[in-house]
């Protein structure tokens, strides 16, 4: 683990091409995942309803079981994540580039889910992303989103599927606080694995289901 305070570096960037580079490996590791998780949301929704992933990788498993029931759109800073994305989920729609460069229209999503992405933004960030994504939402709209249990500065690794990538997250308590600042409520709070590692001690994640105001 590295510090990631060098100002001459795009941490951005680096995402995008540490995703590129490890996509194969990646979208390997996550077709092992059910994703149980996603029936919290699922249940809540009508078929076709209109469900934005965020960060949305190469399809496997979030767009492709919600696309059996839904209009999928899907944004991920990766090309080559989003190129095998459209072939896993051809009914889907992806996008590449910065989900803050995004401009959807108001209350355009049913609901959006953003499993194991917001963390590779910088942590500044985060509160815009989420005021963002209510924007999106309609009216009683639905979140589940993997967040981080405890606040870190933003840091490198170089073990991610052998390439560098980069985290930054703020904790659970101040994710909460920050939902329910935007007009969220807070309906389910639970834990779950990322599901890629055989390791005793696998990395989890606060997973949290948040409802947009009437």
């Amino acid at each position: 683990m590295k510090p990631a305070d060098d100002p001459d570096t795009d941490y951005k960037a680096l995402v995008q091409q540490g995703y590129d580079q490890c996509a194969a490996a990646y979208e390997n590791a996550r077709r092992s995942e059910s994703n149980p998780e996603l029936d919290l949301l699922m249940e809540q929704l009508s078929p076709g309803a209109r469900v934005l992933d965020v960060g949305c990788g190469a399809g496997v498993p979030v767009a492709q079981r919600l696309a059996e029931q839904f209009h999928v759109t899907g944004v991920d800073i990766s090309g080559e994540q989003v190129r095998r994305a459209r072939l896993n989920v051809p009914t889907g729609e992806f996008i590449q580039g910065d989900i803050l460069s995004m401009d959807f229209p108001p209350a355009h999503f049913d609901a959006a889910t953003a499993f194991y992405s917001i963390f590779h933004l910088p942590r500044e960030e985060h509160p815009e992303l989420l005021r963002r994504i209510r924007g999106w939402l309609k009216p009683g709209g639905y979140l589940l989103a993997t967040l981080s249990a405890r606040s870190e500065d933003a840091y490198t690794e170089d073990d991610f599927f052998d390439v560098t990538m980069y985290w930054s997250n703020y904790g659970l308590d101040e994710y909460q606080s920050m939902l329910t600042q935007l007009g969220f409520t807070l309906l389910e709070t639970t834990v779950i694995g990322h599901g890629y590692t055989e390791e005793a001690q696998a990395e989890h994640h606060p997973l949290v289901l948040a409802q947009a105001a009437e």
